[in-house]
């Protein structure tokens, strides 16, 4: 921050006052300026870092409470459904990764989202055989059957100390009281006029009359979402499975040639899995497992990157960025080919996530040469086979931590609200390889095992992320961002273990991102230029695409929390106590 100089003890007095209310607002409200402070917010008992700060600060009223990580992060989820409509939700799904302190294990909340009983493989095939965005993307057909009720309700009972309705009520009272529309909210609204107007009932709840957006500091009230939180609130997730809301959403698919019926609503269940695990530089690697695909090739790029000296190349520095890309390649070729629902298929995760594995991939890794995508397909990981938006991170004093990732696929899903819920529905059909080797709306390929089955969840690259040192809980981490989570939570791994970077520094670096297909390095912008020229001279494609990913990351340092909300969306805080 630069103050202007002023002349006499009154101008002094007032800088002075001005820094000390910066500094004041940063740490105890967990806001910062877009540029950033220096440091992290820091905290001794606990912390809450997420999308919104009326979320975050439901999550941290329930610490403050009594109540545990997963508590606040059961609140927070059902909060950014009413504060951050364009990702929060109950009307998709999500991954959540727990470390349970009572019981010392670690574990995976599955409520990703599921095919309809209806679906079939080409449902988005045109006559020509080709996919048709529009319904993979923006119509009722492209609503998977939402499971972010099921999961946290399953989070809350089996983990969790609070009831259902006390996580709930914070939600319940910003969607019926209303809460000043920040710049984030009335910016994103006003950019999505088009995909929105399709929906009335979605016009009817975002807009004033004639679809005019509302203004920063207006009072947004989300009546039909309030009735619907209640219902969850008094009946549970039976409200939603099988009560009004369920009927509701079902007669507004029946009315708009949608799939999704009661029958698929109440056959719904959140699932949980093992967690994939790994081991970097000493460090334990705690993630998701399929249908996410974060997990797996997390572990899969590091370990492929541990074998070299990244702190000593440095920072997005050519050799390192080249190292990293090549990795990348490797493992999104591998992405496209093995991995789907492995209730539905096999997947070769301990093959994936091996050392022996990526020490094969690795010989066809040249440090001068690029290997163009062109030349690199699946590897043979068999042989070493043995027998996801939006994201929050949450750690209490008593050491349980939580990553959690969810998503509507799309900002806003398809844009539809289901008529009297409130509730916007998501579009993550799309995420299925509606045809074997044709890019999805993410420029992802992918293969037989993520075709469209009845009743299949859909790949998703969501990667709610725990690091373990000496057993404890470390740092907790995870972005939204697409095909780019993979890469953006990577990169925060590298950048707090390589790198040493505490988690503003990681958060607020440059990030790159490479998937394979298309062949391009993307850079976000004001992307170091030196290291650009390097790689164009090696032979790689640069391309400047904007911001990437949004982290939402904690550390615990044995003594304090320190968090980091992703400014990349201004809303993003972190608040502890």
């Amino acid at each position: 921050m630069v103050l202007r100089k002023h002349n006499g003890i009154f101008g002094i007095a007032a800088a002075l006052a001005v820094v000390l209310m910066i500094m004041f607002v940063q740490v105890s409200c967990g806001i910062r300026p877009e540029q950033g402070p220096a440091k992290p917010v820091a905290a001794k008992n606990g912390m809450v870092v997420s999308g919104h700060h009326l979320a975050t600060k439901a999550g941290l009223d329930v610490l403050k409470e009594g109540g545990n990580a997963i508590d606040a992060a059961v609140t927070v989820g059902f909060a950014l459904a009413v504060t951050l409509p364009s990702a929060g939700n109950i009307g998709g799904g999500g991954f959540m990764v727990i470390h349970h302190a009572e019981s010392g294990e670690s574990t995976a909340l599955d409520y990703r989202e599921k095919a309809p009983g209806r679906a079939h493989r080409d449902m988005f095939l045109d006559e020509n055989g080709d996919v048709d965005p529009e319904k993979a993307q923006f119509s009722y057909l492209s609503v998977g059957v939402p499971g972010s009720v099921a999961g946290m309700a399953m989070a809350l009972e089996k983990y969790g100390t609070i009831s259902l309705e006390r996580a709930i009520r914070p939600a319940i009272e910003l969607a019926e009281k209303g809460f000043a529309m920040d710049s984030y909210l009335a910016s994103s609204l006003a950019n999505r006029v088009e995909r929105l107007k399709k929906s009335p009932a979605s016009m009817d709840i975002f807009y004033k009359t004639d679809a005019v957006p509302y203004k920063e500091g207006e009072k947004f009230i989300q009546n039909d979402l309030a009735w619907s939180l209640k219902q969850i609130a008094k009946d549970g997730p039976d409200a939603f499975y099988n009560g009004e809301i369920a009927e509701r959403i079902a007669a507004d698919m029946a009315s708009h040639g949608g799939l999704i019926t009661m029958d698929d609503l109440a056959a719904y269940e959140a699932v949980e899995r093992e967690a994939v695990r790994g081991e970097y530089r000493g460090h334990e690697i705690i993630s998701m497992p399929p249908p996410s695909s974060g997990g797996v090739h997390v572990i899969q790029m590091l370990n492929l990157l541990e074998a070299y000296p990244l702190k000593k190349w440095g920072h997005n520095t050519p050799k390192t960025v080249h190292i990293m890309v090549e990795s990348m390649k490797l493992a999104y070729a591998d992405r496209a080919e093995f991995l789907g629902d492995t209730d539905f298929v096999d997947v070769p995760i301990s093959a994936l996530t091996s050392k022996k594995y990526a020490n094969i991939l690795r010989t066809g890794i040249s440090p001068d040469r690029v290997t163009p995508s062109r030349d690199i397909s699946a590897g043979d990981p068999w042989p070493w086979e043995s027998p996801n938006t939006t994201h929050y991170s949450v750690m209490d004093k008593d050491g349980n931590a939580v990553s959690c990732t969810t998503t509507l696929n799309f900002s806003y899903g398809t844009g539809i609200t289901a008529a009297g819920t409130g509730i916007l529905l998501n579009n993550e059909m799309d995420d299925f390889s509606s045809k074997p080797g044709t890019p999805n709306a993410y420029g992802l390929l992918g293969n037989e095992k993520n075709a469209i089955e009845p009743g299949k969840r859909m790949l998703s690259c969501m990667t709610p992320t725990i690091i373990m040192k000496d057993g404890k809980p470390w740092v907790v981490t995870g972005s939204p961002g697409g095909s780019r989570i993979i890469t953006t939570t990577l990169q925060m791994i590298l950048n707090i273990i390589d790198h040493g970077m505490d988690v503003r520094e990681a958060t607020d670096a440059k990030r790159i991102h490479h998937q394979w297909m298309p062949d391009e390095i993307r850079v976000e912008n004001d992307f170091p230029a030196a290291t650009v020229t390097a790689l164009e001279a090696k032979g790689h494609t640069v391309v400047d695409r904007g911001s990437m990913g949004v982290t939402q990351t904690i550390m615990w340092d044995g003594e304090r929390f320190y968090g980091a909300g992703d400014m990349r969306i201004k809303s993003s805080s972190a608040m502890g106590f």
